[in-house]
């Protein structure tokens, strides 16, 4: 087995020059260039089956510098640590930022009898002479050339420590050890002093800190010191200088010059700057402190999804934050920083002194081009009064723009919009409506050239401007639900513009209690006519089709609606963005749908072609935040486009599905987005995907005009300002002139790189496998963090790509299952898959996800279609004054599912469940449903796990056999071929089966199950059983099923024939609860624990042999995935760089490893009594992996484990062809 790629939490992160940053994630070192942009150079295993910790390359003086520049070696020496080891690395370079560096091993690992906290260089010595302290408050100099140490001293309190900083001069003797204890306390001490029996005094004690101290940063220049501790605080301390010739141990009483509090929890990591302090915490933000203004924080940095921040790194110009989510960011420090917070942003008055009230407002674009930063220093505003009057705001000033007749006053309406004209710069037009129907279209620069239109005779409801190719449409609703629309044409002739008013159809809202429209977007089709998309004050979705032969005077009706769809309180915005549309609404809500052709071809009559629009996904925001405004596309999404895209491509080309073979290909490509809305009194903008708020501006709420800088935009830019009216005054976030500091999308002004996009914060519970698209895998992962992901792997690079991320989910995702697969017409180009979820809280979410290969990437993008979702208490939240009674039953947590059977639309899904049923869901796609056909409570505890299997005789009949297991250890076989042909066709099954047979596998829960048939010669199956459990132990129980000679006249199916034939277990398979195990082929298992090693065993007649080991990267395994695939394996020698050849050998009852380069060290652990059988075997480590030897050829076996964070491994067994003839 050997490691193919790797997501875990980030550990260790050091920038070099200030060119590239280093980072560590598990064993492996990665290098990114960061010149002239930042982006991945190289990346190698170096430390095993430890996870760095630190890296630290050797500061150079300026004599070795040059030495080095005349002899042409561009490269620098790093030490690598982590665990109990510490390796020598060197990094090459031509050139500083060179494109292609490369890293080169230069000794072997070096392994201590304590865990490593802190290493540094011993300047004075050209030899690898490192200072490393230990865990056990000592400090040891170490000889990387002959792995031993030099001299070793501990200090007289010997206590544990959770952190340790070392302050290396010149040489040992000048070295200071600063120690956070287990106590709360910093210690400071000598290790290379004088002292009795080798142990060194206590020479300063800090104390403040409630709790233990992670982390510890000097700053010499300044004397200051700073730690960050499990007390949520970081502690500025001025100490004074620190080693030098004699190692001064600083100021005689070191005073605690600041207690920072701002964290929400730990504090892992702080690093210090001269006017800075940076603190990284497990609530996944990075804050920046200012020293000069008393402590008080100027800058938040957030880009991790959940589980925090684990790693920090600091230079002049920027910050670097590793989370455990196992993603990089990178930001920009910025010198002029002004203080800000979260909470409370700056609001500036803008003193209006107009006649009258503000009623509405609206921004104006500039003249110029789209440069943001330099726009919102020229904005404009315009704002309308109760007395009909129109101002506007222009540099620091307001000046009155026009003066409506009295029938504006009182009520007014106002939108406004920027149009291109020809031989001229953009032009805003503004249209005020009032109570009477009256409506004023004028330009702001000439409101004396306007025009005067007529919507009806009642009060205009609501104006919208909208955009069409060349065209530009005003739309506005009347009292009667006529929404009446102009095309609206701008010239400009001898410096004067001149407004052009045509009347257009009109379209008739359906009837209802609030019936005016709210947002509308317009699609463009040469085939089929314009299309309009509209949403209304009732909640509904509408859509318009409008032709070239459509009479002036007849309205026109929708030819779809989905009424109420996004509740009562209406539909606050609609926009299209690469094929797909996107709503929202006030019931906290934003829906992903499309225009649909539900028939193949279109009817004759007019009005009825078959065109619906069709919900696909549904995404929730924050927790209280249900009015929602408006969603904007993250600009890094929008800068992947084409810019230069036909209009075509924006229009209905993309939303209408002609044929079902297009089906999969022609879906469009779900967009990462943004939400605008209102979270009680504040405006927020929300990420969906990393969960928190970007923006947060205390305005009041939305209920009053506001409007969002830059103006008429559909893509978020990571900064921006609002403009809000407040009892009667006009209120900005930022004032005008000041550059906007808004910041969080990934290309924002003050926002961060990402250099690696992170993927659960917290454990994954659960992983699948898709199937693959050209050579990427395809692959859903579930989490803790309540969400699931789906996401494109190439095992050949090890690269990853985030394709979706689905939220709905209320609770920890714990288990999924993929069915009703389809793949596409053309090889590798696309897959279908419907995937079924479940989680806490007994709830379950089905997809339809359709995977294609975008060209322009080109990588592969997803669509999710959310099909149906059910809960078991769905009647408990539907009850009235429930917060006023007791709810008797406790949560049902789903523990895991299996599939029972599949077709083309759905299937059978069975699912174990902590309430101690077991039950049997039915799946249609259809219907667009999730139906519970039975459950049956026979375990009386809690389930653990589930399997099926399906048998078929030689006469082609099917039967369906199922397993489950529970906290007792036992494992029930269930006959399900008659319930199964029942419940196939929906109806529930009167009364749930029973057991045919009962296994005793385990003394305690069984936490998984894996099942595989074989045909016997005497015609009967053979079907073996393994089961993994909290004991550790590995069981495989062999079941002989007979089929029944003859079935029942009357069509009834005779049941199967069961014996338990044998059963053999290895008792300390794992050192720790078996979690997780799968069959990677016949009589082939993989199993998975949290003691962090990957097994392979062979079951056969004669019992359980091992067959090898991997020691794993990924903490708290939980959930595997495995497959087989064909493919032509590469010459070792090319794949593999570097390499240790590995003998085992057994010592009592295990089996141990012993390195056979000639390099002392000790002997590594591999396996406990199960691995007598390995006697003999040669084992190759390559990158710190152990692998069975490889065959050259034929299909190699992948297994996917996850728990925090997930490894794929690549497996080849050199016995393959022996094991199938045995």
């Amino acid at each position: 087995m050997e490691t193919a790629a790797l997501v875990a939490p980030v550990t260790a992160l050091e920038f070099f020059q200030d060119a590239f940053l280093l980072t560590g994630e598990g064993p492996v070192l990665t290098a990114y260039s960061l010149q002239p942009k930042p982006k991945r150079c190289t990346s190698m295993a170096v430390l095993q089956h430890y996870r760095i910790h630190g890296i630290r390359p050797k500061i150079l003086s300026t004599s070795q510098s040059s030495d080095r520049e005349t002899k042409g070696l561009m490269s620098t020496d790093l030490a690598v640590f982590g665990g109990k080891a510490v390796r020598l690395l060197r990094l090459h370079f031509d050139v500083p930022g060179a494109q292609h560096p490369r890293l080169e091993i230069l000794g072997p690992l070096v392994e201590l009898q304590d865990w490593a906290l802190d290493v540094r260089w011993l300047c004075e010595d050209e030899q690898p002479i490192l200072c490393v302290a230990v865990a056990h408050n000592a400090a040891l100099l170490l000889d990387m050339n002959t792995g031993s140490a030099l001299a070793q001293r501990s200090c007289l309190e010997g206590c544990l420590l959770y952190s340790a900083l070392l302050v290396v001069h010149k040489c040992w003797d000048d070295t200071i050890l600063i120690g956070g204890t287990v106590f709360n306390q910093l210690v400071l001490w000598k290790p290379g002093g004088k002292g009795s029996e080798n142990k060194g005094p206590v020479e300063r004690r800090l104390l403040g800190h409630s709790g233990v101290i992670f982390s510890i940063s000097y700053l010499q220049e300044k004397g200051w010191l700073a730690s960050a501790s499990d007390d949520r605080s970081v502690r500025v301390w001025a100490v004074g200088f620190l080693g030098g010739p004699g190692g001064n141990c600083g100021d005689l009483n070191p005073t605690c010059l600041h207690v920072l509090f701002g964290h929400q929890a730990r504090v892992f990591s702080v690093r210090l700057s001269p006017r800075r302090v940076f603190s990284a915490g497990e609530d996944g933000a990075c804050l920046v402190w200012d020293l000069a203004g008393g402590g008080t924080v100027v800058r938040t940095l957030k880009g991790h999804r959940a589980g925090g921040i684990r790693a920090l790194a600091v230079t002049e110009k920027r910050v670097a934050t590793g989370g455990a989510d196992g993603g990089v960011q990178l930001w920009p420090v910025e010198e002029n920083e002004d203080e800000e917070t979260l909470e409370a942003e700056k609001i500036t008055d803008l003193e209006f002194s107009g006649e009258g009230v503000p009623k509405v407002v609206c921004l104006l674009e500039d003249d110029d081009d789209d440069d943001y930063d330099t726009k919102w220093s020229r904005c404009k505003i315009a704002v309308c009064t109760d007395q009909g009057v129109v101002y506007q705001y222009s540099n620091g000033a307001w000046e009155l723009l026009w003066r409506g007749t009295p029938e504006f006053q009182s009520y007014c309406v106002m939108e406004t919009i920027a149009v291109s004209v020809k031989a001229s710069r953009r032009v805003n037009l503004c249209a005020v409506g009032s109570l009477s129907g009256a409506l004023r279209v004028f330009p702001i620069t000439q409101p004396q050239k306007g025009v005067s239109l007529q919507a009806g005779s009642g009060k205009i409801h609501s104006l919208i401007w909208q955009t069409g190719g060349d065209d530009l449409y005003l739309l506005a609703s009347s009292a009667d639900g006529r929404v009446h629309r102009w095309c609206v044409d701008v010239t400009k002739k001898n410096g004067f513009l001149s407004l052009g008013v045509s009347h257009i159809p009109w379209f008739l809202l359906p009837p209802c209690a609030k019936r005016w429209l709210t947002a509308a977007v317009r699609l463009r089709s040469e085939a089929e006519g314009a299309l309009w998309v509209c949403g209304d004050r009732r909640g509904s979705l509408l859509l318009f089709q409008e032709r070239k032969t459509d009479e002036i005077s007849e309205g026109l009706m929708p030819l779809s609606c989905l009424f109420g769809v996004h509740g009562k309180q209406g539909v606050t915005s609609v926009c299209q963005y690469d094929g797909l549309l996107y709503s929202t609404g006030r019931d906290g809500c934003v829906r992903v749908f499309r225009v649909h052709q539900t028939s193949q071809e279109p009817l004759e009559e007019h009005g009825k072609d078959g065109l619906q629009l069709e919900v696909l996904r549904v995404q929730r925001a924050c927790k209280g935040m249900e009015w929602l405004e408006k969603v904007l596309i993250l600009k890094a999404e929008h800068n992947i486009l084409n810019e230069s895209e036909s209009e075509s491509q924006d229009g209905i080309q993309g939303h209408i599905d002609n044929d079902k073979e297009s089906k999969m290909e022609n879906k469009g490509r779900e967009a990462r987005f943004v939400i605008f809305g209102f979270h009680a009194s504040h405006f927020v903008v929300w990420d969906p995907v990393r969960q928190e708020k970007l923006v947060v501006v205390p305005c009041g709420g939305g209920h009053r005009s506001w409007s969002v800088w830059p103006p008429h935009k559909d893509i978020w830019p990571g900064y921006g300002a609002l403009v809000f009216i407040k009892q009667g005054s006009v209120l900005a976030s930022e004032p005008p002139g000041e550059l906007p500091s808004w910041s969080g999308g990934t290309t924002a002004r003050n926002g961060g790189w990402s250099l690696r996009e992170g993927i659960h914060g917290k454990g994954i519970g659960c992983v699948c496998r898709l199937g693959c698209v050209k050579e990427w895998e395809i692959i859903a992962t579930g989490g803790e963090d309540t969400s699931v992901t789906v996401l494109a792997l190439h095992p050949e690079s090890g690269s990853i790509k985030v394709l979706s991320v689905i939220t709905d989910h209320i609770s920890s995702v714990r288990a999924m299952a993929v069915l009703a697969h389809e793949e596409s017409s053309t090889p590798s180009q696309s897959l279908s898959a419907l995937l079924v979820s479940a989680s806490g809280r007994a709830q379950m979410q089905c997809y339809r996800l359709y995977v294609v290969w975008d060209e322009q990437r080109p990588a592969p993008s997803c669509q999710v279609v959310q099909v149906a979702g059910h809960r078991l208490d769905e009647h408990w939240e539907r009850k009235r004054n429930r917060h006023k009674m007791v709810k008797m039953d406790p949560e049902t947590r789903y523990m895991s599912m299996a599939v029972m059977e599949q077709n083309q639309h759905g299937g059978l899904v069975v699912l174990a469940c902590s309430d101690g049923a077991v039950r049997l869901f039915s799946v249609s796609e259809s219907k667009r449903q999730l139906d519970l056909l039975w459950e049956t409570f026979h375990h009386q505890r809690c389930v653990l796990s589930v399997a099926t299997c399906s048998l078929e005789d030689g006469k082609g009949n099917r039967y369906m056999m199922l397993f489950s297991a529970a906290t007792d250890g036992q494992i029930a076989v269930w006959d399900l071929t008659q319930t199964t042909s029942i419940s196939s066709s929906g109806s529930p099954f009167a009364t749930p089966p029973t057991p045919c047979l009962i296994i005793a596998a385990h003394q305690s829960g069984v936490n998984s199950l894996a099942v595989w048939a074989d045909t016997h010669q005497d015609g009967s199956c053979l079907v073996t059983v393994s089961s993994g459990g909290d004991d550790g132990q590995l069981t495989a129980s062999i079941i002989r099923a007979r089929y029944p000679r003859e079935h029942g006249k009357t069509g009834d199916v005779t049941p199967l024939c069961l014996h338990l034939l044998s059963q053999w277990n290895v008792p300390l398979a794992h050192s720790a609860p078996l979690t997780s195990l799968r069959f990677l082929k016949s009589h082939l298992i993989v199993t998975a624990s949290c003691d962090q090693r990957i097994c392979l065993w062979k079951v056969c007649s004669t019992g359980i042999s091992h067959k090898g080991v991997l020691c794993s990267h990924v903490a708290d395994a939980a959930g595997m995935a495995v497959w087989e695939k064909q493919v032509m394996l590469e010459d070792d020698e090319k794949r593999n760089t570097t390499c240790e050849k590995v003998n085992c050998e057994r010592t009592g009852s295990r089996a141990m490893l012993g390195r056979t380069d000639g390099w002392g060290g000790k002997k590594q652990e591999v396996t406990d009594e199960a691995a007598r059988k390995t006697d003999g075997h040669i084992l190759k480590m390559d990158k710190g992996n152990i692998e069975v030897s490889s065959c050259e050829g034929g299909k190699t076996g992948w297994v996917l484990v996850c728990g925090q964070g997930f490894q794929l491994l690549r497996v080849r067994n050199k016995h393959k062809d022996e094991d199938e003839k045995n």
